[in-house]
């Protein structure tokens, strides 16, 4: 893969992920759309441009990691990996069907260069700060990445990690909140609203940043100032809009869990080009 830091290459990466997204949603009639297209600038941006990794060496000790831990939003993941090289791009299609890879959620059974298996919600901040805890017994300075989704964040096992995190000065972790405040019931302020969310990160002790999710360079000043910051791992809240990218899918809570039709397909990918 070519890194790339330019914003308009950043963007039409942007671009050409969100149409496998909608491919390979389409195609196995079953996913989530919504919430894998808000997260595509913050992974595009991770991938491309922030983190230290190599598709040729994917388990290379020294690189950084990245946990989904909203692991429904798979198609955004698998689009990302493939597009930069750990996995087929023309198995993408597979998406969600026997014997795949490309499973309905992260499994490193079926691909290995995962860093894990993910998607029982509430886990991976978890993750993220046990290796954040190991690099640094290791003695190395990669940084880990996870992403959560609003919804996600309701469950109490990320409030108890969030507190091991701040207590342990694990300044190599670093968390980022999809808030696109729709989950799977509907819109988060109607569920069990999460608000004031960097507030919340604040009072456990994380620096906490607040962004627009998809603008490409405060998601890239994001991460470095996050990479920057002594002491305490950091919390970027990412403000970001539900099925990002497809006017009819934008802020519907319809699109979490719903896979469109060929007809609908086809009209997202002419918005896409």
């Amino acid at each position: 893969m070519q890194k790339t830091s330019n914003p308009q290459e950043l963007a039409e990466i942007s671009k050409l992920v969100r149409r496998h997204i909608i491919e390979m949603i389409g195609e196995a009639k079953s996913g989530h759309p919504g919430g894998s297209l808000s997260a595509v600038e913050i992974l595009v941006t991770l991938y491309w441009d922030v983190m230290r990794h190599d598709p040729a060496n994917p388990k290379w000790p020294a690189r950084d990691r990245f946990i989904l831990s909203k692991g429904h939003a798979a198609p955004v993941l698998y689009a990302v990996m493939a597009e930069c090289g750990y996995c087929p791009v023309d198995e993408l299609k597979t998406l969600r069907k026997m014997g795949s890879i490309y499973q309905g959620h992260p499994d490193v059974r079926f691909l290995p260069v995962l860093e894990a298996s993910t998607g029982s919600l509430g886990q991976g901040l978890s993750l993220a700060l046990g290796m954040g805890s190991a690099l640094k017994l290791d003695g190395l300075d990669s940084r880990v990445y996870a992403v959560f989704g609003d919804g996600e964040i309701q469950e109490g096992q990320i409030w108890e990690a969030a507190m091991y995190g701040s207590y342990h000065k694990l300044d190599n972790v670093c968390a980022i909140v999809d808030y696109n405040k729709i989950q799977l019931d509907g819109f988060v302020k109607d569920i069990l609203d999460v608000a004031p969310l960097a507030d919340k990160w604040r009072s456990f002790g994380w620096h906490t940043l607040e962004i627009d999710g998809h603008d490409l360079l405060q998601v890239k000043a994001a991460f470095v100032e996050a990479a920057a910051t002594n002491g305490k791992p950091t919390c970027i809240v990412a403000n970001t809009i539900k099925g990002k990218g497809v006017s009819f899918m934008e802020n519907n809570p319809k699109w979490h869990g719903v896979a469109p039709s060929p007809a609908e397909v086809e009209l997202a990918l002419k918005e896409l080009v």
